[in-house]
């Protein structure tokens, strides 16, 4: 599925801010719609904190944590902060990323509470650490990039502009790099197949979606950077 939806965004743009069709006539206010579709990636694994608390140790609350820290901020936090006024979402977009959402955190939150077997000293290896460590540098370079792209807006106003600093340096969308990297990072601090599968899919969906945000702001930016890459500094 994944390989599918890597090969298919190569050739067609999901339907959302930039690229919603003019045929599009089922949409949502951008807002509204992303806190629907990102909402249960927080509500689920509440419930299953909550089912079972008695049965877990530290290792699953602090797996826990760490997938409430981003999506925290993903779901209540960024769509708040980011200038979406006037943009639309396709019901069809909400609907198809609520189902994955929904799916996913339940995938992640069966093996952290049901089939998995960490024990306490987990969070002291150096795999846990070495995960962590890429997970936050990943969330940060994110969370920096969409600031940027933000102040970006409120200095020159409404449309689109070049964005500067930081690895807009050298690429077009560093906040797709910095979301593989974070995922990458959970795969690996968890050492899970449901945490590997969510790091395919995500690598899946954000490589080809930042060519074809590159290709778009080559066309239609003036003066848009002709050396800078896609979404892997120096690379693609």
């Amino acid at each position: 599925m994944a390989l599918v939806v890597f090969i298919t965004l190569f050739y067609k743009n999901a339907s959302y801010g930039r690229f919603i069709g003019k045929d599009s006539s089922f949409t949502l206010p951008s807002r509204v719609g992303w806190v629907i579709m990102e909402s249960p990636t927080v509500i689920v694994i509440l419930i299953f904190l909550i089912l079972f608390f008695k049965n877990i140790g530290i290792t699953e609350i602090i797996f826990s944590l760490i997938w409430l820290s981003h999506y925290t901020h993903r779901t209540f936090i960024w769509p708040f902060r980011a200038k979406l006024k006037g943009k639309e979402m396709t019901t069809g977009v909400v609907l198809m990323a609520l189902i994955f959402n929904l799916v996913n955190i339940t995938l992640q939150c069966i093996w952290i509470f049901i089939l998995s077997s960490y024990d306490q000293n987990w969070i002291f290896s150096s795999v846990f650490i070495s995960g962590l460590i890429l997970f936050f540098i990943g969330m940060s370079i994110n969370i920096k990039s969409d600031s940027i792209l933000m102040k970006l807006r409120e200095n020159n106003g409404e449309g689109y502009h070049v964005p500067h600093g930081f690895l807009y340096k050298h690429v077009s969308c560093p906040n797709y790099f910095g979301e593989i990297i974070e995922w990458f990072g959970w795969a690996l601090l968890t050492m899970s197949p449901a945490g590997l599968v969510f790091f395919i899919w995500t690598f899946a969906n954000l490589v080809p979606r930042a060519k074809s945000n590159h290709d778009w702001s080559k066309r239609n930016i003036k003066n848009y950077p002709v050396n800078r890459k896609s979404i892997f500094p120096f690379i693609y």
